[in-house]
Formats: C-alpha cells, sequence, structure tokens
C-alpha cells in the first residue's frame, strides 16, 4: 500500500484491457478503517497489504460508497478475515449486502450523519450513484480534509500512486450525466459539494487530486 496523505494508504489495480484503475483507501489507528473492497481478486491483492499497515490491529469499518463491484464484491472474504468488521453504508447498500447473504454487520449512515473515531471524523452526502441511482454515500474525512469520491471525479489510465493538480470548483462543475444520469440530483449534489472545501481528493479511479 502507499501512503498517499498522513495516514492515508491507497491499494491499486490497474486492469490494461479497459486501461482503468481501481483504488481502495486505509485510514489505520485506533479504529481502522478501509473504503472500499475492491473485486474479490483485487481484495485477495489488498489483504496481506493491508495486514502489513495495521501490524495486527483488526480492522474496525468498511465504507463501500455504494453497492457495485468494485466497491464492495471482496466484502465476503474481508468479513472471513475480519468478522467483527462492521459495513458503513447507506440504507440501499445495506439491504442488497444481507441479499448476499456474507453475514456482514451493518451500520446505515444517511447524508448529513457523521462518524467519529479516534482515528478519523467522516461526514456523509448523499451520492446517486449511476446506473440505477441508488442512493449511496460520499464522504469527508475532516481531520485530514479529504474527500472519497467514489465514482465521481475519474479519468483512465493507470492511477496508483498518482496525483494530480486541480481546483475544487472545476472537479465540482465537471461531474457530468456519466457520473449522475438524473440533472435535477446532480445539480443538487454540486450545490451541496461547494459548501465544503477539501484540500485532497482520494478518487475511485485514476490519479488523485491536490486542491488549491
Amino acid at each position: 500500500m502507499k501512503a498517499m496523505e498522513k495516514d492515508l494508504y491507497q491499494h491499486s489495480t490497474y486492469v490494461p484491457k479497459i486501461d482503468f484503475s481501481f483504488h481502495q483507501y486505509l485510514i489505520p489507528g485506533e479504529e481502522p478503517i478501509l473504503v472500499h473492497t475492491g473485486y474479490a481478486d483485487q481484495t485477495r491483492a489488498l489483504l496481506p497489504r493491508m495486514e502489513e499497515v495495521l501490524g495486527g490491529r483488526e480492522l474496525a469499518y468498511i465504507f463501500p460508497s455504494h453497492f457495485e463491484g468494485d466497491e464492495c464484491g471482496g466484502l465476503a472474504l474481508l468479513m472471513e478475515r475480519y468478522p467483527a468488521a462492521v459495513v458503513v453504508c447507506s440504507a440501499v447498500t445495506a439491504r442488497q449486502i444481507a441479499g448476499f447473504g456474507c453475514g456482514a454487520a451493518t451500520r446505515v449512515q444517511k447524508p448529513g450523519d457523521r462518524l467519529l473515531s479516534p482515528s478519523f471524523e467522516l461526514e456523509f452526502f448523499s451520492y446517486p450513484s449511476e446506473m440505477h441511482l441508488w442512493e449511496g454515500l460520499l464522504a469527508l474525512e475532516r481531520k485530514r480534509s479529504v474527500f472519497f469520491s467514489a465514482d465521481l471525479m475519474i479519468r483512465p489510465g493507470e492511477g496508483g500512486g498518482k496525483v494530480r493538480e486541480s481546483r475544487w470548483e472545476d472537479e465540482v462543475h465537471g461531474i457530468g450525466p456519466e457520473q449522475v444520469p438524473d440533472p435535477e440530483r446532480r445539480s443538487r449534489l454540486q450545490r451541496e459539494l461547494r459548501e465544503i472545501s477539501p484540500v485532497f481528493v482520494a478518487t475511485g479511479h485514476g490519479p488523485c487530486v491536490r486542491l488549491h
């Protein structure tokens, strides 16, 4: 795993066939949290690297931003290794996870909720994720001012460990129908995101973004 910011580690897999990278993020500390699991094969590669960073500590939380294979496809594998970990997610995601019978305990959060820990402070935002517009969650980690953007603000190519420079307004403005097809919900999301000012975007795919 590669340290991207203070106490923020990224595991990345590049798939040349589709020219796309897939990232998972770990915040260690007293109550470690993993953001996204990756697909099952990506989780298998992630586990030993994550265990090195954790140094024997147990994983406390898993945060899949929405219900899709690269966000929670490896959940069953993670639960075998960390059975006490709690999945933090939207109500829609919790219902879908239950249907796959992996036995994970879930903690349902709503937009505006906060999850506070000695290691992090997550504030959640509505995420009408693409395809079916199933309600997911985006998160701002306030201690580090890191925004976990899921499938917003992404680019193709091999993005592992890479960072580009941008402005927050440009990133928010660039959210298009490919990310949020419904124009009304997309506009609402953009209005909400303009109210925050992160300094770093931990993307789901492609290079991360340092904001100025």
